[in-house]
């Protein structure tokens, strides 16, 4: 019994687990020791997942890959991610040319267990990092290799692949730029489609290296292979292989991580740690592990249960079908702007892009984003582009959804068009413009603008402006008024001439004017004369309302003087007969001196 004792010491307080203990003693050793809370199980457990996880990695291939994938998720690849990593680092640097098949299974879990998918591309990067500044090219090549295809399978954004690029090209020399030559290799077709201009940058580089001849023959001329290669579209090197695109484009996490970033590669994940929480974590692995494989897949122990395990299991899968996981990462919003980014990018015409964007998977309630992209794709062009309008005027005609969610694009970009600069400002309001008048944009959302000072900002001002523009120079001065005049839509036209009082009226008329479009303000002006003569009318009437008030007033006033004392009208009346005499003999006087 000491003996036991001793080999459990010695299996505990060794830092690696690397002390032989004969098979026939470590398993008496494991079945004496049943308790799953102390360190002597923890240890038994933790060398049983390293050996199987190397196992796993070492002999997977593009055949059994799938079925690799199933066994590593049954092991606790939480707790041991740390091994994970390490192994499948190890395995890539000693084969190389399997680093598609390594780069495929860590795609696939990085789906289900992203913490695994981070951990692996920030060692990677450290390791790099590292390489880069010993001159070690050995490590540098296996290294950049794996990140080329984490970055292929859009674990790894391309950021990090430019980056690399970036440095390795920066003070070029003849190592430096051999590992620059095969990491474009690798993903130089991925980088040419989600970023055509850097990747365009890269080989100039590259060119500017071969004309200056300042490395070595034998990397001249890979440089020049590769370009061969590059004009070839990169058919020997294809960004995924057939047999291992087994993630959809959607499912996939990118890690948006740089070589500039401080990095954590938490090396103490690789070491055994004695864990007081050890079975409330396996329990809660076991429930992760059900979410992802759909079924309870636990180990051996199921059969013995019998068929209370067969009622677990069911319970299990109703269970797992009623847990909904939710992505609040925003993660599949983001993949779908970037492909639809890229769709617009890389169409000839606006037919082909509507074509393309028409096929994609847009769900219900992504409207707004494809409309969203579209205007901002606009937005960021030097100077409008008709191309465009056609695709928004191509999209509202089709169907009524796509009408519907770029009249809520005008409403919102009208009212936040004071974030943006002129010149964003400018394409938006043509290109909404080139909608309202091939009528792919119900005239309603006018209804919206109120033109009055209080109601408008200078960014609001400019972009009416251009807009109205944009249509009379389209439609025709002429033909933009009668559509203004149109009876049935007056009620949409209240904020743009209104009437509700003068100043307003004023304004409205005043703007117009001053953009060169005043032919459409004749109404407002009719009714602007029309309100003054009123208000004067009804100014006069007041007055003489008011002085045949005074006058009532006046003679009422008078009566009950004189009725009151008769001496103040006797002194009253004489004061008035003398006033008139003295008048009488002023204009007399006047008349001689005339004569």
């Amino acid at each position: 019994m000491s003996l036991i004792q001793t080999e459990q010491e010695v299996l505990v307080n060794t830092r690696a687990g690397g002390v032989y203990i004969p098979p026939s003693r470590l398993k008496l050793l494991q079945q004496k020791i049943t308790d799953k809370s102390s360190a002597e199980y923890q240890r038994i457990t933790w060398d049983a997942l390293k050996k199987s996880i190397n196992g796993l990695i070492n002999k997977v291939n593009t055949s059994n890959i799938k079925n690799i994938v199933f066994e590593l998720i049954n092991e606790n690849l939480i707790r041991g991610r740390g091994l994970f990593a390490r192994s499948i680092m190890k395995a890539q640097a000693a084969s190389p040319p399997f680093t598609p098949v390594y780069a495929a299974l860590v795609a696939i879990i990085n789906t289900k267990l992203p913490q695994i998918g981070e951990l692996v591309l920030t060692r990677l990067i450290v390791q790099f990092r590292k390489a880069y500044r010993r001159n070690d090219k050995t490590t540098c090549l296996a290294t950049t290799t794996f990140i080329a295809h984490l970055c292929n399978h859009l674990v790894a954004h391309e950021i990090v692949a430019l980056q690399i690029l970036v440095l390795l090209l920066e003070s070029p020399t003849s190592d430096s730029v051999e590992v620059a030559v095969g990491f474009i290799r690798e993903c130089g077709a991925h980088l040419a489609e989600v970023s055509p201009k850097a990747n365009n940058d890269v080989f100039d580089r590259f060119r500017a290296i071969l004309h200056e001849a300042n490395v070595e023959k034998r990397v001249q001329y890979m440089i020049e292979v590769l370009f061969q290669v590059r004009k070839d579209k990169y058919k020997d090197n294809p960004p995924i292989a057939p047999d291992l695109d087994l993630v959809k484009e959607d499912d996939q996490i990118t890690h948006h991580l740089s070589l500039d970033d401080e990095l954590d590669v938490e090396e103490t994940l690789g070491i055994f740690n004695f864990d007081p929480d050890y079975v409330i974590n396996e329990e809660k692995y076991k429930e992760i592990k059900t979410q992802i494989l759909g079924e309870d897949s636990e180990d051996d122990d199921d059969d013995e249960s019998g068929s209370e395990s067969g009622e677990s299991s069911e319970e299990d899968e109703e269970v797992a079908q009623k847990i909904e996981i939710r992505d609040q990462t925003n993660t599949n919003l983001i993949n779908l702007r970037r492909t639809i980014y890229l769709t617009i990018k890389s169409s000839v015409d606006f037919e082909e892009c509507c074509h393309k964007l028409m096929k994609l998977n847009i769900q219900e309630g992504q409207e707004l984003e494809l409309c969203n992209m579209i205007i901002e794709c606009c937005s960021q062009e030097r100077t409008y582009e008709k191309f465009f309008g056609l695709i928004g005027e191509r999209l509202a005609k089709i169907n009524l959804v796509w009408a519907k969610a770029f009249e809520q694009c005008f409403v919102q970009y009208y009212e936040t068009i004071h974030r943006y600069e002129t010149n964003r400002l400018r394409n938006i309001s043509k290109f909404f413009g080139h909608l309202l008048a091939s009528d792919a944009l119900s005239w309603q959302v006018f209804s919206i603008i109120k033109l009055t000072e209080d109601d408008t900002t200078s960014s609001s001002r400019i972009f009416v402006k251009i807009l109205f523009e944009e249509l009379s120079g389209t439609l025709g001065l002429q033909k933009l008024k009668e559509r203004l005049k149109d009876s049935t839509m007056q009620e949409c036209f209240i904020g743009l001439f209104p009437k509700d009082n003068p100043r307003n009226t004023r304004f409205a008329i005043n703007y117009f004017t001053s953009i060169g479009l005043g032919l459409l303000t004749d109404e407002l002006r009719e009714h602007l004369q029309n309100a003054q003569k009123l208000l004067m009318a009804q100014k006069h009437a007041l007055e003489s309302d008011s002085s045949s008030d005074s006058d009532s007033s006046s003679d009422s006033s008078s009566g009950s003087s004189s009725g009151s004392s008769s001496d103040s009208s006797s002194s009253s009346s004489s004061s008035s007969s003398r006033s008139r005499y003295v008048a009488r003999k002023r204009r007399e006087r006047e008349r001689r001196m005339n004569k």
